[in-house]
């Protein structure tokens, strides 16, 4: 969004410059309007009379339009001390900051010119614009309050347009960039806009960017709005082109270059990604993206590529040795089942490392992965996906438990395929209900659980129509309404499936494969309306197999009694019945809820106190099956499984937590010894594999563990070079001692097998 705020600038004050609800001086306006329209040297000129004037505004405005930013910031500053009523000024300075990426301080200006004046429309449009950085769903409050101020605001117009392009509202932004137009004929950022939508739309844009250049034939920032608008569209690669050619028409639209730069970033291309970002850099266009970017790729030291077949991992080099096998198994897994699932291979890549179908990339810093996806820290996601490149948290990103890792992949991997299947035309709701969707299909545990937030917005009649539901993900209007929309999405899928059958939903992977809306894929591929979907889809979601009528309807009770078992718990000397009473009652009411403070952990470790080990087994593995992750009462059921003489469920618990938390040295010896006692070998020997890469302290008996696996799988070279490194390691092990004279003695006697 930073590059369309910085354009929208110019588009503030319209023509004539002396149109009442400008918030720019008519002098400085006029020296827009010149550079709007392409006379460089006239605008230059312009400018500089501004720069040399004596009022502390029209030199701010002349500084600001020479680039000289810090004497416009200072001129600004002086011109508000003057001036403290103007509510003009403030906005003005307050732009001049947020197109130099300061939005906060932005903001603030923009709230004190409503203290001067409530009903001053620049300034809203200022907060709209401030909101539409952030994607916090305020924008469109702010840019409607700014018109109906103002109806001939153009620049809000121009920002609803690029809202509603955002959502997939492609009519909705066409109507308001008609609008911008209306109200300022040479709008070039409104034609931008129609162009975008004709790209979007599978249309030439020739018509609108002639417009453009006939206005001005250097207005690179037409393409770069193109290209950013692709890039919202998940359309990377079709991105670059109109990156290029904006850059092209204007060589120093430095922020064309940064965002060419983190696209390319995106797509895995380091080199030519550093190129762009550096040349934006040291022109001084260092806003927060490129500046993170560039410490990011000073970091690919730290990493190493580790080629698997069709897979490419990207592992940071501390923990690559002991990820790679898991990522590896996962990944395969869903590449086979997805290439059956849509009919299709993928393409296979070239890089300066070999070739690959799929880079998976993990980041055991969260910022970095959000940096290396979007460019600046903040991401709430667990990974992204950019054509045939992943990127994802680390399992050690995020504390132990915080997430599923596997699942993570399993849904990323679905974008892989889905997103090329459809040339990156999908709508965002389809491609992520359809990853949710099939995170459970993979595994029942997986997936997105039903969180209180989605029950309430359920019951207050919150979701939002499914032709609509893009805009829950692109621009949410309350808190955690992306987490709705993720489970919303992925219980539409589950419904189809349900309902029309799994080919259903490949259908319509293939429906999207050109250009439409979802409104003509529901109706081709359902045979109904959306309206009579959203209606048919609420029944269910209630009523269905698995309906959340019951979890709704109980909500409040849940909650109250949630509260009671928590302070029960809590107590000096608690109540273990009372615990168990109202802790059962919990779980019934709403069994999904496995986040912090839930039920099943209360109630196990009341079962505990009161030595019911049974019971205790019992209400842990309950919450295993619902997708438990604390590895702590993974660990403390599989303890339990154990002394139940039930080592085939232990060693499922812990095989679990490798799909939470593959980093934990206890868990990969006891899962290797469980597995080593029921013979099963290659999964010992990957447990003891592991643990010999984390670099426990006993590395001799972790050595020797991985020689006793090889030697019973017999492997008897790799066996024999394991137990000397254990001998290395402790010289007077006696089992590694031992062992080794097995060894010798199987290898004089076969010396054929390996």
């Amino acid at each position: 969004m930073t590059l369309l705020m910085a354009t929208l600038l110019l588009a503030q004050a319209p023509s004539p410059p002396t149109a009442p609800h400008t918030a720019t001086p008519a002098a400085a306006a006029a020296c827009q309007q010149l550079r709007r329209h392409g006379q460089a040297e006239q605008a230059q000129s312009c400018f500089q009379r501004l720069a040399a004037a004596s009022d502390p505004d029209l030199q701010a405005e002349g500084d600001w339009g020479l680039e000289s930013y810090q004497q416009a910031n200072d001129a600004f500053r002086q011109a508000a001390a003057q001036q403290p009523q103007s509510a003009a000024v403030r906005v003005r300075w307050g732009r001049l900051l947020q197109e130099r990426f300061n939005d906060t301080d932005a903001e603030g200006l923009f709230n004190e010119a409503l203290k001067i004046d409530p009903n001053y429309a620049p300034a809203y449009l200022g907060l709209a614009l401030v909101s539409a950085d952030g994607f916090d769903g305020k924008a469109l409050d702010y840019a409607r309050k700014a018109l109906t101020l103002d109806p001939k605001l153009a620049a809000a117009h121009v920002l609803l347009a690029t809202l509603a392009l955002e959502d997939s509202t492609p009519a909705a932004a066409e109507s308001e960039a008609d609008a911008a137009l209306q109200a300022q004929p040479d709008d070039l950022d409104a034609m931008a806009v129609h162009a975008a939508v004709a790209v979007i739309a599978g249309q030439t844009p020739a018509a609108w960017l002639g417009r453009v250049i006939a206005i001005n034939p250097h207005y690179g920032e037409a393409q770069a709005i193109i290209a950013e608008q692709l890039v919202l569209q998940r359309r990377y690669q079709d991105a670059m082109g109109y990156y290029q050619k904006a850059v092209a028409l204007d060589p120093a639209l430095w922020s064309a270059h940064s965002e060419w730069g983190v696209n390319l970033m995106r797509l895995g291309q380091a080199d030519a990604a550093e190129q762009q970002l550096e040349l934006a850099y040291n022109n001084g266009y260092r806003d927060a993206a490129t500046v993170n970017c560039l410490r990011l790729l000073d970091t690919e030291k730290d990493f190493t590529i580790i080629h698997d077949g069709p897979i490419a991992l990207k592992l940071d080099k501390k923990e690559a040795a002991v990820l790679a096998p898991y990522l590896e198994k996962v990944a395969q897994d869903a590449m086979t089942a997805y290439s059956a699932k849509y009919h299709m291979t993928l393409p296979e890549q070239t890089s300066p490392t070999g070739a690959y179908e799929v880079q998976i990339e993990a980041y055991p810093n969260h910022a970095d992965f959000a940096v290396r996806s979007v460019g600046l820290p903040g991401l709430g996601a667990l990974g992204v996906t950019f054509g045939n490149v992943v990127t994802m948290d680390s399992p050690s990103a995020r504390p132990p438990g915080d997430f599923n890792w596997a699942s993570t992949l399993r849904h990323e991997m679905d974008h892989v395929f889905v997103l090329t299947a459809t040339h990156n035309l999908v709508p965002r709701w389809f491609a992520e209900g359809l990853a949710v969707h099939e995170e459970t299909q993979a595994n029942p545990e997986w997936g997105d659980r039903v969180t209180p937030d989605t029950l309430v917005a359920i019951r207050d009649h919150k979701l939002l129509p499914v032709a609509g539901l893009d805009g829950g993900f692109m621009h949410p209007t309350y808190p955690n309404e992306v987490i709705v929309s993720y489970f919303q999405a992925g219980r539409i899928c589950d419904y189809i499936q349900e309902r029309w059958g799994a080919e259903k939903l490949t259908e319509m992977v293939h429906d999207f494969a050109v250009p439409t809306t979802t409104t003509a894929v529901i109706q081709q591929a359902l045979g109904m309306t959306p309206a009579a979907f959203d209606t048919q889809f609420d029944a269910w979601l209630l009523k269905g197999p698995k309906g959340l009528g019951a979890e709704v309807d109980n909500f409040a009770l849940w909650r109250t009694q949630l509260h009671a078992l928590v302070t029960a718990a809590q107590a000096p000397q608690p109540d273990l019945s009372q615990i168990e009473k109202v802790g059962q009652q919990v779980v019934s009411l709403y069994p999904d809820y496995i986040e912090d403070a839930n039920a099943y952990g209360f109630l196990a470790d009341a079962y505990q106190k009161q030595g019911n080990t049974t019971a205790e087994a019992a209400i842990l593995t309950a919450y295993e099956h619902e997708g438990g992750m604390d590895p702590q009462r993974l660990q403390q059921l599989a303890a339990l499984e154990i002394a139940q003489h039930q080592p085939a469920a232990a060693a499922a618990a812990l095989d679990r937590i490798n799909y939470i938390y593959p980093l934990d040295a206890v868990v990969h010896r006891k899962l290797g010894d469980l597995w080593m006692e029921a013979k099963n070998y290659p999964g010992a020997m990957r447990e003891y594999q592991a643990l010999v890469d984390l670099r426990p302290l006993d590395q001799a008996g972790a050595q020797y563990d991985l020689a006793r696996a090889e030697f019973a799988d017999g492997d008897l070279g790799a066996a024999r070079d394991h137990v000397l490194n254990a001998l290395v390691a402790a010289h007077d092990f006696q089992p590694a001692q031992q062992l080794l004279v097995q060894i010798v003695a199987a290898q004089k006697a076969a010396p054929a097998t390996k």
